[in-house]
């Protein structure tokens, strides 16, 4: 299948809408001679959709209403055909974007009633009552925790890039530490990773920044050394005022590097929450994804972690994975259950260019992931809320990822940064800080980034330093007048 746009209002939205129905589809600039394609077309006035599959053609056009957007009408129209061609109902409807919750947020703080707020999910969007049901939950459980927050609050992310193997689903920048040139970078990086985190301390205490939550992610944290980690940790806790934060994370999440001692070693130095993340209970599917461990491991592994007093865990699953069955996903997500986390996130696999299993796999592989999140309702039985959801490009079926939690264990950092409530302070390599207008959690969003590349990172930190200073003038510029205006 081919996407073909053309016209001002066709670009990136209608790309995507065309997505929904042919998630494998590649764009290309002219009608294909054989191939199959969907065209979306915008003029002055007119919207038009041509659609050539399994050799019939089909179409639409119709006159754009006085006053309409542009782009909506071009994407509701592709929507509209495609949707009785193939039959396919996405239970999300049209909606593209990566935050749902995060609508039903906005239109509250401009003084939407409920009313709208439900016609903008279900007519506007025409996403299924279950979905728009499931965000309003989640916003709803999320609205005494954005309520809460200081204009001046902040959260600072560190993270570790390197993992023991690399899983065949990431995307993620990460190096694997077996080997012997990527040993050779790791405590380089640590040193660095350090003195940035410091510079982040100043540099949060010169803009009066209050610092409520600290999340150590990867990557996987634990492919450190355990000298590494408690070099790491410990100067964490000599140099942020670990009593003020609200909530202290680590990703201990593989039990092929999470041994007994750095489960102690995260416990003695402050964190509060941890996660393991089996991703699935079944050894074949473990194999298929490049882990190297089993089922027993992650059970010994919580246990472990658990003998260390960890409290607050989470657990990850994801749905969709190679060779994953709906009966096997209940199956995992049981155990799961069984092991009684405070915390149990189920993501939908994400399809990304970057990752190896795009090569080997097809979205069309993966039929059964919506039956595979319909089992989350054992979460529901067994006494865990969803509490912050995202979906992303790619996602198998245009589905979506939801964090669970028992109550009181919600995961604040990841409300925060999901919902894009105040600034994000992040450190490491492939690191982004997120600075938020003090005040204005809707406003525009200013990003600085770090160096991609471990290597990059560590050979110019001096520059990435300097960068950093963007930090204080933005805060500089921005401070004094949402506060009077407060």
């Amino acid at each position: 299948m081919q996407i073909i746009l053309r016209g001002p209002a066709a670009g990136y939205e209608a790309e995507h809408t065309a997505r929904l129905f042919f998630p494998d589809a590649e764009k290309a600039e002219n009608l294909p001679q054989d191939s199959d394609f969907v065209l979306a077309q915008s003029h002055l006035c007119t919207d038009t959709i041509l659609l050539r599959l399994h050799g019939r053609l089909y179409w639409k056009i119709a006159l754009r209403p006085q006053g309409a957007d542009p782009e909506y009408t071009l994407c509701s129209l592709l929507y509209t055909l495609l949707g009785e061609v193939t039959g396919s109902t996405p239970p999300w409807g049209m909606m593209t974007g990566v935050r749902p919750v995060r609508i039903i947020h906005d239109m509250r703080a401009s003084g939407a009633t409920e009313d709208e707020i439900r016609a903008r999910f279900l007519d506007h969007f025409a996403c299924t009552p279950e979905k728009f049901a499931l965000a309003l939950g989640i916003a709803d459980l999320q609205k005494p925790v954005l309520d809460a927050a200081d204009p001046m609050d902040c959260s600072v992310y560190a993270g570790i890039p390197f993992c023991p193997t690399r899983c065949s689903y990431c995307s993620f920048v990460s190096r694997t530490v077996g080997d012997k040139a990527t040993r050779a970078l790791v405590q380089p990086y640590v040193d660095k990773l350090c003195a940035e985190l410091t510079a982040i301390r100043e540099t949060a205490d010169r803009c009066g920044l209050h610092i409520r939550t600290f999340y150590i992610g990867g990557g996987t944290p634990t492919s450190l050394s355990a000298a590494q980690l408690e070099q790491l940790m410990s100067h964490i806790a000599k140099t942020f005022d670990l009593a003020k934060l609200d909530e202290y994370t680590v990703e201990a999440g593989r039990p092929d590097c999470t041994d007994a001692e750095k489960l102690r070693i995260i416990k003695k130095y402050g964190a509060t929450r941890i996660s393991i993340n089996p991703q699935t209970f079944s050894d074949q599917v473990l194999q298929n994804i490049g882990r190297r461990h089993t089922a027993q491991d992650i059970i010994d592994c919580f246990a472990a972690a658990r003998a260390a007093g960890h409290k607050n865990i989470n657990m990850d699953l994801i749905a969709g994975l190679p060779g994953d069955t709906v009966e096997g996903f209940e199956a995992s997500l049981r155990q799961a259950i069984a092991l009684d986390p405070e915390n149990i996130t189920v993501h939908t696999l994400t399809l990304k260019r970057a990752s190896n299993i795009v090569v080997e796999h097809r979205a069309a592989d993966y039929a059964d992931v919506a039956a595979m999140l319909g089992k989350c309702s054992l979460l529901a039985d067994a006494g865990y809320r969803p509490y912050y959801m995202y979906r992303q490009k790619g996602t198998l079926q245009n589905l979506e990822n939801i964090g669970w939690a028992k109550p009181g264990f919600e995961c604040l950092y990841n409300i925060y940064i999901m919902e894009e409530v105040h600034t994000i302070l992040s450190a490491g390599a492939g690191g982004s800080t997120k600075l938020v207008i003090p005040g204005q959690r809707r406003g525009k969003i200013e990003r600085i980034f770090n160096f991609k590349y471990p290597t990059e990172y560590i050979d110019r930190f001096a520059e990435l330093l300097d960068r950093k200073k963007a930090v204080e003038d933005f805060y500089a510029r921005y401070t004094s007048q949402t506060l009077c205006q407060s």
